[in-house]
């Protein structure tokens, strides 16, 4: 069995370094799978060059790093798709560093369940300058389940990822280029392999730690990201469907999104007086149903911008 351990980055070249480092450190069992690592830079200005220039694999693995010069995230993991030879894909990003038996817990996981995709936690990192109060609102976590257990609609992605490459090779990209600039191509794809019933599974043990950069720990990156999302959420979910049932779609969750928003934000309000963190979970929740509401408007947010 060939694994493709595929990761995409951009301008992140010391986050990568230490990505690669967590890579080389992995620890594959007694009867271990042959490994391919797959790098695609998607910075136009080459910034992983050194990088990656400079990094050895393990011995008897093999790597390549390929350019995909459009900043586009669905161009780039397409691309890291496209190069892959193996027979199952492990996906992790740029800014994370895996646990040793990371890629050990993923196969192990499917080759008892037999499922098609797991995905794995992401543990986030926090540098010493972060807020107190941005520690404890556990904004950077994910929900966590038992090994095993079904992914449902919203829960998982591609930072953290095993998938049978038969799969993917199913779909057009398979990764939507029309949402490489505003997120939402891998909660696409993972929604469409789903409809398809190929299985999607938890595994609890397969960590990935994530550093959580400063300019990130902060009220006004956090709105950002929500705003996003909301706008992500809605264009996903009808971006397929024409006519009527478009309309119907997006009737009831825009809808929906105009009931809740207010109801977010005297949450907000309440919760004010005794804790910052809970009143601020109710101002994200807010401000993505707002990423909702505007969704369909000219105004989308960018997050991948190229800059």
């Amino acid at each position: 069995m060939l694994v493709s351990i595929c990761i995409c980055t951009f301008k992140r070249p010391a986050l990568l370094a230490q990505t690669l480092a967590g890579v080389a450190r992995l620890a594959l069992g007694e009867h271990p799978p042959a490994v391919e690592v797959i790098v695609i830079d998607n910075d136009p200005g080459h910034s992983a060059a050194p990088v990656l220039q400079a990094w050895q694999p393990p011995p008897g693995w093999s790597f390549q790093y390929h350019q995909s010069p459009v900043p586009n995230i669905a161009l780039a993991r397409n691309a890291a798709v496209a190069h892959a030879s193996g027979d199952w894909i492990a996906m992790v990003d740029d800014d994370e560093v895996p646990e040793s038996d990371w890629l050990l817990q993923l196969l192990s996981l499917q080759q008892s369940s037999g499922a098609d995709m797991i995905a794995g936690p992401v543990v986030p990192q926090y540098y010493p300058q972060t807020p107190e109060w941005v520690k404890q609102g556990r904004f950077f976590e994910v929900r966590r389940f038992k090994s095993g257990t079904p992914i449902t609609e919203g829960e998982g992605g591609t930072c953290n990822l095993l998938v049978r490459a038969a799969c993917l090779k199913e779909l057009t990209g398979p990764f939507d280029v029309r949402f490489g600039r505003t997120g939402g191509e891998d909660s696409l794809m993972l929604r469409e392999l789903r409809k398809r019933g190929y299985r999607y599974v938890w595994c609890d043990e397969a960590v990935v730690k994530e550093f959580v950069h400063v300019e990130r720990a902060t009220a006004k990156w956090m709105i950002k990201r929500s705003f996003r999302m909301g706008q992500a959420f809605i264009r996903s979910q009808i971006c397929d469907l024409e006519g009527w049932p478009w309309l119907k779609r997006a009737g009831y969750l825009i809808g929906r999104a105009a009931i809740q928003l207010p109801i977010s934000l005297l949450l907000a309000l309440a919760w004010l007086p005794c804790s910052r963190a809970r009143a601020f979970r109710w101002v994200r929740t807010a401000v993505v149903q707002l990423g909702k509401l505007t969704s369909l408007s000219p105004f989308q947010y960018i997050e991948y911008s190229g800059n």
